[in-house]
């Protein structure tokens, strides 16, 4: 679709945004039970999920804004590569039935992100002015 090609920066910008804000809700939901997700009732900060849950949260939030974008990005597709082959390749080869697909996806489009860097709508891309 050529009609989008002079939109790339601004669409990076918008794909960082917008995975950063769903991954920080998995943050926000361990720690301020919002939204409420049952089972993530009772997590501490220093179990492994309470771990993850301050990743997700404290890397959502840097990256949501664009703020050390690239390590931040780094560092959360190694997570979400720890969480798949923890939680979910144990549980059966296949992703669609070892629930792990969000957990590759999320991985993929991190390491994407810390490779492309966080795009023209940044706090990254203000500091270099």
């Amino acid at each position: 679709m050529s009609f989008l090609k002079g939109w790339t920066p601004q669409l990076l910008s918008i794909f960082r945004i917008m995975t950063a804000l769903l991954f920080l809700e998995h943050g926000t939901a361990k720690f301020f039970k919002f939204p409420h997700v049952q089972m993530y009732d009772g997590v501490t900060v220093g179990s492994l999920p309470g771990i993850a849950g301050l990743l997700e949260l404290v890397g959502g939030l840097l990256l949501a804004f664009g703020l050390f974008s690239e390590p931040v990005a780094f560092i959360l597709s190694g997570e979400m590569a720890v969480a798949y082959f923890m939680a979910h390749a144990p549980q059966g080869f296949f992703p669609i039935l070892n629930m792990g697909e969000l957990a590759i996806m999320y991985c993929f489009a991190f390491l994407y992100l810390a490779a492309a860097g966080p795009g023209p709508w940044s706090v990254d891309a203000l500091r270099k002015k």
